[in-house]
């Protein structure tokens, strides 16, 4: 996936605008669909149109908020195994 870039009030070398990208995919994680980018002076206002992500479900397990039990080491796996599951309103 490509990113797109516009830029605002001015001009950057393509260096500048390949690490604001760069810096949004260690940031968020996925890179941008587009990038706009206003300059004011020195100073760069940076608006992220990202990808929508998929929506994960987190559970509240042993006092802990987990996603998923993959993180989860041997003793953990242990006490969610053996943990009681109450029914509501049975």
């Amino acid at each position: 996936m490509a990113c797109s870039v516009s830029v605002v009030n001015g001009t950057l070398p393509q260096e500048e605008i390949d690490s604001y990208i760069a810096r949004a995919k260690d940031k968020f994680g996925v890179e941008p669909r587009h990038i706009d980018i206003k300059v004011d002076g020195d100073e760069v206002e940076l608006n992220y149109d990202l990808p929508q992500q998929p929506f994960h479900r987190i559970r509240r397990i042993t006092g802990y908020l987990v996603g998923t039990l993959e993180r989860f080491n041997n003793a953990k796996r242990s006490e969610e195994k053996d943990r009681v599951k109450h029914n509501c309103c049975g």
